[in-house]
């Protein structure tokens, strides 16, 4: 008399291999979709790029859709001494650098009270903050025009005598409009943190800014990153506060001051495009060198439990 030993398959085999079961099965139309909109976004940097690379008399000989000539990095050179690129580019540190560093201390000083203690306007505060950002910027334009015309400064301050024509201007109003998004952003992450880190400090002694500053920012770094990665390539690329508030040619930032580029009756498009490459350079090196912080600090917030 022989025995059948019946094997009964695991739970992970049979859910393996219960139908519509998506575990493993491919996402074609994920990829392809992403593989779309990546091709999308890299045609206009591609063609600007191989548009930089052509004289401009190749270009009206055969066309700018077109194939043929011969290609150099001389657009690139006469971009860069005709417009004043480097120039340019020190003023768009000049207006970057402050704001980044004033949007990420006010955001994080708002996002550590409405994220780290119950009281009650936090939910309130938070509410005001993030519905700033569905304002549009052009309807305050002449608002605040207004206000920086007639604000009052002492000549050593401002050669115009106002906050028209300065830096500060351009600074307040970007750190404005951006801390919305970052304390949104930054008090979704301190949420996450457990509770007991501050509570722990707090029975030891700690006060609230030694909380904030040696416990929960240090947490933080990943979020920082990743906000100051994208506040950077916000404020450097931003056109309409710079040309609407700086008059003076030799304070615009490298977005407004490429228009130096175009001529009166006749513009030469192969070095606007070469000007416009040159402009991307900054905020590209800056994305690699911060890249795996700006992955961890978009990735690591949605991992908790």
């Amino acid at each position: 008399m022989t025995t059948q030993t019946q094997v009964v398959p695991s739970k992970s085999r049979r859910a393996s291999a219960a139908p519509g079961n998506k575990l493993g099965r491919p996402h074609y139309g994920t990829h392809v979709f992403l593989l779309l909109m990546a091709v999308m976004w890299l045609i206009p940097l591609v063609w600007s790029v191989y548009t930089a690379l052509r004289p401009f008399a190749d270009t009206n000989k055969y066309g700018y859709f077109s194939v043929g000539g011969h290609y150099s990095l001389d657009n690139f050179v006469t971009a860069w001494n005709q417009a004043g690129m480097g120039k340019y580019l020190v003023n768009s540190a000049i207006i970057t650098v402050p704001t980044v560093l004033l949007t990420l201390l006010f955001a994080s000083l708002m996002a550590f009270a409405v994220s780290r203690f119950s009281w009650r306007f936090n939910i309130t505060l938070l509410i005001g903050f993030t519905a700033g950002n569905l304002l549009p910027p052009q309807v305050l334009a002449a608002p605040l025009y207004a206000m920086y015309k007639f604000t009052v400064l002492p000549l050593s301050v401002s050669d115009s005598g106002n906050l028209l024509n300065t830096y500060y201007s351009v600074i307040m109003t970007n750190t404005a409009f951006q801390i919305g998004f970052c304390t949104f952003v930054l008090s979704n992450y301190m949420k996450a943190l457990p509770k007991e880190l501050t509570e722990a400090a707090l029975v030891d002694g700690a006060s609230v800014w030694r909380q904030y500053a040696e416990i929960i920012m240090p947490l933080c770094r990943p979020a920082l990153a990743a906000m100051g990665t994208l506040e950077v390539i916000f404020i450097y690329n931003d056109f309409f506060w710079p040309l609407l508030f700086i008059q003076s040619g030799d304070r615009l930032p490298v977005t407004t001051g490429i228009k130096n580029l175009q001529g009166d009756f006749l513009s030469n498009y192969n070095l606007i495009a070469a000007g416009a490459v040159i402009t991307i350079i900054p905020t590209l090196v800056i994305y690699l060198l911060l890249q795996r912080q700006f992955v961890a600090g978009l990735t690591l917030g949605a991992t908790k439990a």
